[in-house]
This record gives C-alpha cells, sequence and structure tokens, in this order.
C-alpha cells in the first residue's frame, strides 16, 4: 500500500507566471521551467511499489510536453542513494535562474523526529541514526529551490506514509509525513490528507497520479483550479477515502500548466498582473485566517518566536499568544490571526542562531544546545543529551541573547539575559529566593561564554 501525507501550512506571496500551451516551439522566448522527476518501485530491503515508476514515467512524459526541460531527460526511476544524491543536486544547479521548477517524487517516504525522507531503493535500515545516512531528507531539495532566482517551485509528492522499516530498526517513525516550512515561492501537494494512507492503484497508476497528468494538460484551469480539479477527481475515484492535499497561498497574477484557448501560444508565457480590481484586497490585518493550515503555520511561528501558544486547536492559548506577538510589534493587541499577522511571522523567519537549556525539576538533570538554526531543532538536540531523559522546562534564546539555569536542593530558575553574566545573577537571584545556595550555568545562543 502506498500512502502519502499532507504538509498543511505554506502561506506563499509571490508573483507566478502563466505557462504556454503545450508545444514545444517558442519556449525560448517564454520561461524556462526545470523538473526532477523520480519513481522508486524496486526496493530491495522493503517492500516492492506496484506504480512509482510508471507514475513517474507518466509524469515526465506529460511535463515534457508542457514545456518542463527534464533532469536526465526523463524520469529517473529506482534510485539508490548515491543517485538520489547526485540527482537532487544536478536539478539544484539546473534550476539556477529558471523561471518555474517542479519536484516529483514516487516511492516509499517516511516522517522521523519532525523530518520527512525520501527512501532509496537501496535503503536497509536497521537503526534510527541510519536514516540521515541512507534516506534523503526533503528539505535538502526545498534547500536547492531556495536561493536558485526562481519565481515558482512546485513540490508533488506521491509518497508512502507507512512504516516499511517499522518492524525491524525506525519504530519511531510517525505516520504521515511532518509540516515543512517551505522557501518563499513554494507551493507543495500531497497525495492525501493527513492521517491517510493514499491507494497505490489498480490499473498502473495511483489515483493521485493518472489525476494530475491529466488535469494539467487542461487549457485554462490556474495553478489552484488545477488541484482543486485533481483533489475532486481523486475524490470520486475512490469513493471518498482519498482526499489530496495542497499547502497555498493567494498568489499574484495566474500561473497556467497549459494556457487557456483564448491566449496566443508563446506570448502567453510572461507575467500576468492580475485585473485592477483584484488588487483592491481588504486589510490583510482585517481578513481572518480560518483555514487550519494556516492557523498551524501561525501556531509554529509564534512557538519560534518564543509566544508559547497552546495546541493549534486551543483558541485561548492562541489568543494569548497573538496578542502578546502584537503587543510586542506594536500593533493592536487583539489575539486574532489574520493574513496580515501571518505576513508579519513569516518575515521573521530568519531569527539565528538559537540556543536553548532544557530542565528536569525532579532530578535537577538539566541539558544545553546552541548555534542550531530554529528554535526548535535547538530544543531538540538539548533534549537528547538531557540524561533523565525528561527535561521538560525549556528556555529558548536567539541571536546574542544568553539564558542560565540556576538549581540548589530545593528550588531552580531558568532565566534569560541580554550577556551570559546577567542570565546568571538573575537565575542565582530568583533561585536564592529559597534561602539555599543555588548553582549556575549560563548559555548564549552562539555558545558559551565565560
Amino acid at each position: 500500500m502506498r500512502s502519502r501525507a499532507v504538509n498543511p501550512r505554506i502561506w506563499i506571496s509571490v508573483v507566478l507566471i502563466a505557462l504556454v500551451t503545450p508545444l514545444w516551439c517558442g519556449h525560448a522566448a517564454a520561461d524556462r521551467r526545470v523538473a526532477l522527476v523520480i519513481g522508486n518501485s524496486k526496493y530491495q530491503n522493503t517492500a516492492q511499489l506496484d506504480n512509482p515508476r510508471n507514475d513517474a514515467t507518466l509524469m515526465a512524459d506529460t511535463l515534457r510536453t508542457l514545456g518542463f526541460a527534464l533532469v536526465g531527460g526523463g524520469a529517473q526511476l529506482d534510485l539508490n542513494k548515491a543517485s538520489l544524491d547526485k540527482a537532487v543536486q544536478s536539478f539544484g544547479r539546473q534550476i539556477q535562474g529558471a523561471d518555474v521548477t517542479l519536484f516529483y517524487y514516487a516511492g516509499h517516504g517516511v516522517q522521523v523526529n519532525g523530518a520527512n525522507y525520501l527512501i532509496p531503493v537501496d535503503a536497509n535500515v536497521t537503526r534510527e541514526a541510519d536514516v540521515d545516512f541512507q534516506m534523503l531528507d526533503v528539505n535538502k531539495v526545498l534547500h536547492q529551490m531556495d536561493g536558485s532566482g526562481t519565481r515558482l517551485n512546485m513540490v508533488i509528492l506521491d509518497a508512502c506514509r507507512n512504516n516499511p522499516f517499522g518492524g525491524r530498526g525506525l519504530r519511531s517513525a510517525d505516520g504521515g509525513l511532518a509540516s515543512m516550512r517551505a522557501p518563499k515561492g513554494t507551493l507543495i501537494s500531497y497525495a492525501t490528507q493527513p492521517g491517510n494512507v493514499a491507494q497505490d492503484g489498480v490499473n498502473g497508476h495511483s489515483p493521485f497520479t493518472e489525476a494530475l497528468a491529466s488535469v494539467v494538460r487542461e487549457p485554462g484551469l490556474d495553478i489552484f483550479a488545477t488541484f482543486n480539479e485533481v483533489g475532486l477527481t481523486v475524490e470520486r475515484a475512490t469513493n471518498g477515502a482519498q482526499q489530496p492535499w495542497v499547502s497555498s497561498s493567494p498568489i499574484d497574477g495566474k500561473f497556467y500548466f497549459a494556457a487557456p484557448a483564448a491566449l496566443p501560444g508563446p506570448q502567453a508565457a510572461v507575467i500576468s498582473p492580475p485585473p485592477i480590481i483584484e488588487t483592491l484586497h481588504n486589510d490583510p490585518d482585517r481578513i481572518p485566517i480560518k483555514d487550519m493550515a494556516l492557523l498551524r503555520e501561525v501556531h509554529d511561528r509564534l512557538y519560534e518566536l518564543n509566544f508559547d501558544p497552546e495546541s493549534p486547536d486551543s483558541k485561548d492559548g492562541m489568543k494569548a499568544a497573538i496578542a502578546k506577538f502584537q503587543a510586542k510589534a506594536k500593533l493592536s493587541p487583539t489575539g486574532e490571526p489574520t493574513l496580515g499577522l501571518l505576513s508579519r511571522l513569516q518575515k521573521m523567519d530568519d531569527l539565528k542562531p538559537w540556543g536553548s537549556i532544557v530542565f528536569n525539576p525532579s532530578t535537577a538533570d538539566y541539558a544545553q544546545a546552541w548555534g542550531y538554526p530554529t528554535r526548535k531543532a535547538a530544543v531538540e538536540a538539548a533534549r537528547a543529551n538531557c540524561h533523565s531523559g525528561k527535561c521538560e522546562k525549556e528556555l529558548s534564546f536567539y541571536g546574542t541573547n544568553c539564558g542560565a539555569v540556576a538549581v540548589s536542593d530545593n528550588s531552580w530558575a531558568l532565566i534569560q539575559g541580554e550577556s551570559a553574566q546577567r542570565a546568571k545573577d538573575a537565575a542565582l537571584d530568583e533561585c536564592g529566593k529559597s534561602g539555599k545556595l543555588c548553582r549556575a550555568v549560563a548559555l548564549c545562543a552562539d555558545g558559551p561564554r565565560h
């Protein structure tokens, strides 16, 4: 059985281009499109899959007719780890200066510790430590796209979500693919919604890829209409058992896989600004976010900025965290999630490095980490070093900020400060209020300072 997952959370703010009619002539004068298409079926150490090779071949042929240049000249089939790495590196070189890029993968995929991995055909995972060496982190694909100068990036994952190595050494893998933080201008499409397993298909193709290859050929469907039609087609074909998912945002202009019939051929492949009437949007600070995917992104970005909300479903926790952020950003602290709020949160995504101190009050165990690109990564690294394995209390800080933990026999304190010494002094003062002698350790986001 093949499976797919959803990354529910990407807010894209880009100007996209329209693609021309599916003819090879005139593309040099139009936009440049590059695609890497991969299909892995013949796994050597786990269950083989029937259709990814067929699906990748179908997608490669379809994209070629739509003017995409294919890395390697066609579908890349049954790649081992070395070949998979090489293909992605080649993709990264070839997309420099391109207008539109597309990465398509069909085969086994799995989530481990919050990261998504594509599984080469020679992977043989017997322990969790093997994952980074035997699989490909999807973020490496996104990193190739980030900074390439492209106007639109698409990532399409027709990937398995069951854990093919669960009976052996990878029991910690979670069901479904994890949420991914994509670069600006990226749309991510999954074959089914969160928590569900996608069908492999009985006629040589998966329902998702079969629908996608057909719908992208239809003239006049913009990018949202395309993936919406794919979703409806798959839902009907599977009697409602499978519903594809897309993470996206409002898009300026129109993007067509196949241009509307009314437009001339290659001349349609230009930046197409929206009509004036479409540019008169409401104040984004007044447009509420109701979509759960976007609410989850608000939640996660608030967490990264140290405004700790509760779960995305907790209205009170989210409201309080949003109000704190709004107050710091000198906005009216309404506590309401809006499009304007999310846009501001996205612009603050480059805060780094991050440091973290985690602590277990029951055992007085603590651990620390520094120099990480995100808060989540710093916290995970620190907790991995906690001897008791239960360091749930957390203090995180970024940039030039520092933190300290102070401990006595019956009290403790975690305090942030502008310098290591200030954080340490404040932690000792707070911990010492119990009248006991405390000891303290300080750390800054870029490393220990003495």
